[in-house]
């Protein structure tokens, strides 16, 4: 299968918690921090939760 690098790059200050709980799902606890999953619908949906903080790495 897939992988995929997801990149965050927005704070997670001030966000609310659903929003934090999903990048902590991730494995994203910080900025600029590159993790790497399987490109899942479900690890798909929670990246589109949280589009605004993250970016996809190529």
């Amino acid at each position: 299968m897939a992988k995929i690098k997801v990149k965050q790059v927005k704070s997670r200050i001030k966000r609310p918690k659903d929003q934090k709980l999903t990048l902590d799902a991730l494995g994203l606890r910080k900025l600029n921090r590159v993790v790497e999953h399987e490109d899942t619908p479900a690890i798909r949906g929670m990246i589109n939760k949280v589009r605004h903080l993250v970016t996809i790495v190529e």
